[in-house]
């Protein structure tokens, strides 16, 4: 479960652009993998057989300083139980990364061999005031491509500002540097 909590709130990561993404770290830690996940729920179900375990109820999942919401959490597992083969959250939906990335919506898939993540239904990805919504949002991990697509009400919206730049040509600091994230 470790991995794909991880793997869906990195998916958000590429969302946006690039120039609406903040400065990637130099080195990512070989040791994020392996930081503790603690899940709070009001229940939680496993069924063996079918190799499921079920979070009901207020779900918060968290994992290195990322944190992903939501009503229902249905974990799907391989037959020993060793490894995430695909994750549904389902009602409000709600996922905070590390770096103040935050996307919402009804439904959230995210599929181990496909390295694919789906927010289904009012789809909505933000960082600061830079935002993409659509009726689905699909994002592909390996290929770092995403596919926003709208719906029968609504059109793909996405809004972009322009980083602030100091004359000297190197970004501005954010008034929120350091700050928790904000939404």
């Amino acid at each position: 479960m470790t991995r794909a909590i991880v793997l869906t709130l990195l998916a958000l990561l590429v969302a946006l652009p690039a120039r609406a993404q903040a400065p990637a770290p130099a080195k990512k830690k070989a040791d994020d993998k392996s930081q503790p996940i603690t899940v709070d729920a009001d229940r939680m179900e496993r069924y063996g057989k079918e190799s499921l375990v079920v979070f009901t109820g207020n779900v918060v999942a968290r994992q290195n300083n990322s944190v992903q919401y939501a009503d229902r959490m249905e974990v799907y597992l391989d037959e020993k139980g060793d490894r995430v083969l695909r994750t549904v959250s389902t009602g409000t939906v709600k996922i905070v990364t590390r770096d103040c990335r935050t996307g919402t919506a009804k439904r959230a898939e995210y599929d181990d061999l496909e390295q694919r993540v789906v927010l289904i239904g009012n789809a909505r990805v933000w960082q600061d005031e830079n935002v993409v919504s659509g009726d689905t949002i699909t994002i592909f991990l390996a290929q770092d491509r995403s596919v926003v697509q709208g719906g029968r009400q609504e059109r793909v919206k996405a809004i972009f500002y322009p980083k602030d730049e100091k004359k000297d040509g190197q970004a501005a600091p954010k008034a929120t540097a350091g700050a928790p994230c904000q939404s």
